[in-house]
């Protein structure tokens, strides 16, 4: 199962370009070309999901995305 998260981009009347990650609230940024936004989004996304995890927050798109296998699950005293 494929999972993505959705980047819109746009072009600012000041020629900066914006890119938005729409399923992760504050995930925008300015850039000064195209790629240069998308790039920046996908980063700031990814530390936004990396942030989430650590805290213990569960995000559903990728929860399918990380197995454990059971005989690595120990628990020790």
């Amino acid at each position: 199962m494929a999972v993505g998260f959705k980047v819109e981009v746009e072009k600012e009347d000041d020629r900066r370009w914006i890119a938005e990650v729409t399923d992760l609230p504050g995930v925008m940024v300015y850039g000064p070309t195209q790629k240069a936004a998308i790039t920046k989004a996908q980063a700031l996304a990814l530390r936004v999901l990396a942030d989430r995890i650590e805290h213990g927050e569960k995000i559903p798109a990728i929860a399918n995305h990380f197995v454990v296998p059971r005989a690595l699950c120990v628990l020790r005293v």
